[in-house]
């Protein structure tokens, strides 16, 4: 347990040390044989650029080649890109990583049912800072095809459903709900490839509404960077601001991301408060994204109360050891049928091939099967054109409703309800077939095409 007051100041004070600590930044200079590579350390010290450049997965001569691809790519927004390295990917999609923010979701049901306005907002504000340990890991997810979706059941009550709702620009949609919150995203990343760095910015409209009081939420997001793509260990960072913002009451929380490399060892480092509608701060947060957060009680000059304590409020689950992919415990759980509902859409991420083949360390597989569903992508949009028809998402309907965010806007889709229509259909029926997940992933509007 943390002391009383003397926390607080501790906090304060390394806030103000690290202010005079600006050179203190992680190293990032050109190395020698590639002089517009920047190479960055993780640990923030000193090391040599040249000698940090030689770590990671890469041998020289796959480094050498991955670089004449990134040249060609040099200020581009790549998600959209079909081809990505093997070993770049790992065995999830966008849309299932997408519920993965759930994985905690029990502090937005303790913001439900919390009197205190501004304890209310630390449990929501923990929440939204929790999903960065998740989305840190510094390997991309399969891209989704239009019309794939994912279910999650068996997870705190919740019932959740993600689709692809556009290709190009790839916009996903997610809804998630349970007897305390409901959970709708809707997200358009962006992208731009800096060389030996990726810029990731997270243009997203994230909305939570609190059942008990019908209270609503809106988060934004930090911008996130992942480092050392060809040269050096590869790794992920967040800066600027995340904010939550309670639209029916005017507070709001602002949560600070600390440079690596400013606290010396305090990488992951974030900082802020809950402040009022008036702009007062009323409670203090600090800790680490990839590792807890804490609150305490201030004043109006911020400073923690007498007679409060510093209290954690979220922790990282505990983790698999030397886990392949870095995932978590739950991670696992979503790519498995364990959340899986009956009779899932045959549509759902956890079916695609080159998906499983990864899963399963049958590389050469994954790129057969993952050329295989990019053509039948591009045969599905040639039926579609020729047909004239267009592609309407089944679960989501697109709405006038557009989320100014620092990386351009956002049109929302909105969650039409018919999934749980379906849902109670397949739970309610008594076919015996009901109980017989598909084993054949298709998410194409005019069947399986080869």
């Amino acid at each position: 347990m943390a002391s009383k007051r003397s926390s607080g100041g501790r906090f304060f004070s390394s806030i103000k040390s690290s202010l005079s600590s600006i050179a203190k930044i992680p190293i990032s200079k050109s190395v020698s044989s590639h002089e517009t590579i920047e190479v960055i350390s993780p640990d923030g010290d000193s090391v040599d650029a040249a000698v940090e450049a030689t770590k990671g997965k890469w041998k020289p001569d796959e480094r050498e080649s991955l670089w004449k691809l990134a040249k060609k790519y040099l200020g581009a927004d790549i998600i959209s890109l079909d081809y990505t390295p093997i070993s770049y990917l790992e065995p999830t999609t966008n849309i299932s990583r997408m519920g993965e923010l759930l994985e905690y979701s029990h502090l937005l049901d303790q913001a439900d049912v919390c009197e205190d306005p501004y304890l209310r907002m630390v449990y929501a504000s923990s929440w939204a800072l929790s999903v960065y340990f998740a989305l840190s890991r510094p390997t991309k997810p399969f891209n989704p095809v239009i019309g794939e979706t994912f279910e999650m059941v068996n997870h705190d009550g919740i019932t959740y459903i993600g689709e692809q709702v556009s290709h190009y620009p790839p916009i996903d949609a997610a809804h998630g709900e349970n007897e305390h919150f409901i959970h709708d995203i809707t997200s358009n990343l962006r992208t731009k490839l800096l060389g030996n760095s990726l810029d990731i910015y997270p243009s997203t409209r994230t909305r939570i509404t609190l059942k008990r009081d019908g209270v609503v939420l809106d988060a934004d997001p930090p911008h996130i960077r992942a480092n050392n793509l060809i040269f050096g260990r590869l790794w992920v960072s967040l800066s600027g601001e995340l904010t939550l913002t309670n639209m029916s009451t005017g507070d709001y929380t602002v949560l600070k991301f600390q440079p690596s490399g400013w606290f010396g060892g305090s990488r992951c480092q974030v900082d802020g408060f809950v402040y009022n509608a008036a702009k007062e701060p009323k409670m203090l947060m600090t800790g680490k994204w990839s590792k807890s957060m804490s609150y305490q009680p201030c004043d109006r000059e911020g400073k923690p109360l007498e007679e409060t304590e510093l209290k954690e409020v979220w922790r990282v689950a505990d983790l698999p050891e030397k886990d392949k992919y870095q995932f978590t415990y739950f991670t696992h759980k979503l790519n498995s049928f364990a959340t899986a509902p009956r009779k899932m859409l045959a549509s759902d991420s956890r079916l695609r091939p080159d998906r499983c083949a990864l899963e399963k360390g049958d590389l050469s597989k994954v790129s057969r099967e993952k050329t295989s569903i990019e053509a039948r992508q591009r045969n599905e949009q040639k039926r579609r054109e020729a047909n004239g028809d267009k592609f309407t998402p089944r679960w989501f309907d697109l709405t006038d409703e557009v989320k100014s965010t620092p990386w351009g806007d956002v049109r929302a889709y909105r969650y039409n309800g018919k999934y749980d229509e379906h849902r109670a259909a397949v739970n309610s029926s008594t076919d015996k077939d009901v109980d017989i997940q598909p084993t054949e992933f298709n998410p194409w509007q005019y069947g399986i095409s080869k």
